[in-house]
Parts: structure tokens; C-alpha cells; sequence
């Protein structure tokens, strides 16, 4: 599972830089940096919570495309250190936290890394769907695509 999670955040990073591409090739919409950096103040939150530490951002950041950019790099990196340290038996460990709304919960790092790929990929088909309205080229950042370009043979 360790390694499946790992290849995950390795897609997550990959299709959130194939996105602010897209998003770089025109003139986005206000809306469409707003998905985006929503994806990231949530990222961060849920890395907060896993770090045991405040967030350094809202749930629903209000950013330049320059500041999402820089965002992305630190918060990539950020995972990536966080991963590096991860084992399989911390994987399954159980955490609390409380989450916007005031209310505390309880679930394992690897759900919760789960949730976070799927809460990301949700947003980045609402950001590619603002694209096309707009008139712009869609960012296809499907898992299989990743594997296809980036991880051969995996």
C-alpha cells in the first residue's frame, strides 16, 4: 500500500503541474484559480493536521496564478518529505483532528491521503471543465495518462 500511495503522490504532483500549464496557456478566469488554489489550501490543511501543526493557509485561498504556482512547489515538496519518512505501519495509524466546521474526527493517514488524491482530482475536473468553457484546452491529468507519460513499465 506504501508504494501504491507513494506512485499516487507522485501522479498528484505530476497532474497539478500539467494543469497550471493549461491554466498558463491563456488568461484563466478568476474561478478557475479559485478551484485551483482551493485544492492547495486544502492540501495544506490536511498536511497540517497529519505535521500536528496550524495551517498556513485557509481551505479557500485567495491567490495570484504566480502565488498558486509557488504554493504547489512548496506543498509538493512538503509531501514529499512527508512520504519519505511514512512507513506502512504508520500508514494505517489512526489520527484525530478537527476539521473546518469545528467537528473532530477520526481516520488513518492512508485514508486520509486517499482523500486528499480524490478531493484534488475532483477540483482539477472542475477547473478543466471552467477550460473548456472558456474556450481553452483541457489539462488531461488521468492516472493512466500519468503512467503512460511518466512512469513507463510501472
Amino acid at each position: 500500500m506504501l508504494a501504491t500511495v507513494r506512485k499516487l503522490w507522485a501522479h498528484i504532483a505530476w497532474a497539478d503541474e500539467t494543469l497550471l500549464r493549461a491554466l498558463d496557456a491563456g488568461t484563466p478566469s478568476p474561478e478557475m484559480l479559485r478551484e485551483y488554489a482551493h485544492i492547495l489550501g486544502a492540501d495544506e490543511i490536511w498536511l497540517a493536521r497529519l505535521e500536528r501543526r496550524a495551517s498556513r493557509t485557509p481551505v479557500w485561498p485567495s491567490l495570484p496564478l504566480e502565488e498558486i504556482k509557488t504554493l504547489a512547489q512548496t506543498l509538493h515538496q512538503d509531501y514529499r518529505t512527508f512520504l519519505a519518512t511514512l512507513s506502512q505501519q504508520r500508514l494505517e495509524q489512526v489520527i484525530g483532528y478537527t476539521n473546518t466546521a469545528g467537528n473532530s474526527f477520526e481516520n488513518s493517514i492512508g485514508d486520509i491521503l486517499l482523500h486528499v488524491a480524490l478531493h484534488a482530482q475532483y477540483h482539477r475536473g472542475k477547473i478543466n471543465l471552467l477550460l473548456r468553457q472558456a474556450g481553452m484546452a483541457p489539462a488531461s491529468t488521468d492516472y493512466i495518462v500519468f503512467l503512460r507519460s511518466v512512469a513507463p513499465g510501472d
